[in-house]
């Protein structure tokens, strides 16, 4: 009988033991020379940094830029939009933000928008509102549940420590909180998850849906460029993270509509998306 007891006793310790035991799998780094062939094409220089979750690799032609800080411009209309979901002051997509009559920097802001709208065409008077509205405590309060670092404001800069100041976020920070939120590992509701991966979606095909947020900022007429995000396809998510300067000569307009490009041909090339 005893030995019967000790058999068992040990049995339980064993299994109370592999239970709580977790393995961390090393993160792998693989660089991709062929991206900075992509970026050359668009006459832009910078770093594309992919996440494959599946076999928790990141794939980067430069992970050293990959690493610095950078002002996250419009891709903080994630988390911006997370907690704004999240405390109420926005109820739901297709909420209407109405335009004050003010004029704005950009013909498409001066019209009433729906919060998907105003996410997509990337708003800012939109977004300055809703962050006033949540106010500098609650902001705070959220970026440090979201572990979304380095963010420097205070009352006066509420509603637009994003876009100048020393806020600074890097494109692995991106890729990370992304996945965070992806996998619901925040403190927040499902209902909330739901409406912002709803407002992010960009494109949607059999093959894959691929969700994000581009960002742009200036300072001193040196321009930097986002595009974050991710692609699911039928067997895997996969997280992304653009960021690029532009080269002389380069137009802005071009400029804009590289962070995309560049981002695309890279998730095509390693047949991410097709």
């Amino acid at each position: 009988m005893k030995n019967i007891l000790f058999v068992v006793f040990i049995s339980m310790i064993f299994l109370f033991v592999c239970c709580n035991t977790t393995t961390n799998k090393n993160i792998i780094e693989t660089e991709i020379s062929d991206f900075d062939k992509i970026l050359d094409s668009f006459q832009v220089n910078g770093s594309i940094l992919i996440y494959d979750n599946d076999k928790n690799t990141f794939y980067s032609n430069d992970f050293d830029w990959a690493k610095n800080g950078k002002l996250p411009a419009s891709t903080f209309k994630i988390p911006n939009s997370i907690i704004a979901v999240e405390l109420g002051i926005i109820e739901n997509d297709t909420i209407i933000l109405k335009w004050n009559g003010e004029q704005r920097k950009m013909d498409i802001w001066e019209k009433d928008l729906s919060f998907k709208d105003a996410f997509r065409i990337s708003c800012v008077p939109c977004y300055q509102e809703i962050a006033r509205k949540i106010g500098t405590i609650k902001m705070k309060e959220y970026l440090e549940k979201f572990e979304y670092k380095n963010m420097i404001f205070d009352s006066l800069t509420i509603d637009n420590f994003w876009l100048e100041g020393n806020s600074k976020i890097s494109q692995k920070q991106q890729i990370d909180f992304l996945r965070k939120f992806y996998f619901s590992k925040f403190p927040i509701s499902d209902r909330t998850i739901k409406i912002v991966k709803n407002i992010m979606e960009i494109e949607r095909t059999e093959n894959y849906i691929l969700s994000g947020k581009t960002g742009l900022s200036s300072i001193e007429e040196k321009y930097n460029g986002w595009f974050v995000g991710y692609v699911e396809t039928k067997s895997n998510v996969y997280f992304f993270a653009t960021n690029v300067i532009p080269t002389d000569g380069l137009n802005v307009d071009d400029f804009i509509s590289s962070r995309i490009n560049v981002t695309k041909n890279a998730l095509k090339q390693m047949n991410i998306m097709k």
